[in-house]
């Protein structure tokens, strides 16, 4: 079976954390067994969030006054380098000695007319109490909104529509290499028009990273699509004393209910658009579970109507 595994920003970095290299190899060491568990029945392939990191390199480079600071896209692509970097040499740690990966730098194509960007929703640095988000606001003009009980800043996320290296990441899973890509959803890429020609430019946004692998998984014909966050599933009633955890659900009955746009909502999007066009399975699912979600015994189960 061809697995797709997202690993959440979040679930790489839990919430309260200090955002310290150590601290997530930490997190990435505690989930490397079970990965290796999952490439040994199956083929594998990861991508990974930046929400937390992307969001706080930002705030770094923003720290810095004597130039301007490097754009959503730079940034973006740190992460992919700086999170793979972690996971690559924490899985092979882990896995037999004949394991072979590869980390692709992936860009992702997007739309220079997609509504995301007069719109931000996409969740990215560290939380905040009320008052510091809006002394943030005033200092640097970033907008910020509401996530649980703590407010983090919010970005444009325009949706993804093409992903360049897909070529490459598909001749490596013939070779039966896992590959890890599609970081943070891949750096945001315009097409435009320079003398006739194409030409790739990077554009300030964050790209959701489970619409951006949920493309990918299509596309690399997965069979399975798991999400792994920092909870165990996906709830309906979120936050209300009568919330309960979906274990086994299907597209029509997730298009009935509502979810909130900046973070569950992409998950739940994305795994209804994966089963709906490949008529394969999505889970949504702690990290912690990761092997029994594969198995399709913990977590959140979308499967077909």
């Amino acid at each position: 079976m061809r697995v797709v595994v997202a690993l959440g920003g979040n679930a790489l970095l839990q919430r309260g954390e200090p955002m310290t290299t150590e601290v997530q190899r930490t997190n990435v060491r505690k989930a490397a067994p079970a990965l290796a568990a999952i490439a040994a029945e199956h083929e594998l392939v990861l991508s990974h969030g930046n929400g937390p990191q992307v969001g706080l390199l930002a705030l770094q480079a923003a720290a810095y006054t004597d130039a301007e600071p490097s754009t959503l896209d730079v940034l973006g692509a740190q992460t992919q380098g700086m999170i793979a970097y972690l996971l690559e040499q924490e899985l092979r740690n882990c896995f037999p000695p004949t394991e072979r990966f590869a980390t692709i730098m992936t860009m992702v194509e997007v739309d220079k007319d997609d509504p995301a960007f007069a719109s931000p929703t996409k969740f990215v640095g560290p939380v905040y109490s009320e008052g510091q988000a809006q002394q943030l606001a005033e200092e640097k003009g970033w907008p910020f909104r509401k996530d649980g009980e703590s407010w983090r800043r919010v970005v444009p996320s325009p949706r993804p529509q093409h992903i360049f290296q897909l070529d490459a990441i598909r001749a490596l899973l013939d070779l039966d290499i896992v590959v890890i890509c599609t970081g943070g959803g891949g750096i945001p890429t315009l097409v435009t028009e320079d003398h006739g020609k194409p030409s790739l430019t990077g554009v300030e946004a964050v790209i959701d990273k489970d619409l951006a692998t949920e493309l990918l998984a299509r596309e690399v014909g997965a069979d399975l699509y798991v999400m792994a966050t920092d909870v165990d599933g996906v709830y309906a009633d979120w936050g209300r004393p009568d919330q309960r955890r979906l274990d086994r659900v299907t597209v029509a009955e997730l298009r009935d209910m509502e979810f909130p746009a900046g973070s569950m909502g992409p998950k739940v999007e994305a795994a209804t658009s994966f089963v709906e066009n490949t008529g394969g399975r999505a889970a949504i699912g702690g990290l912690d579970q990761i092997e029994l979600i594969v198995n399709g015994t913990a977590g959140t189960q979308v499967v077909p109507s």
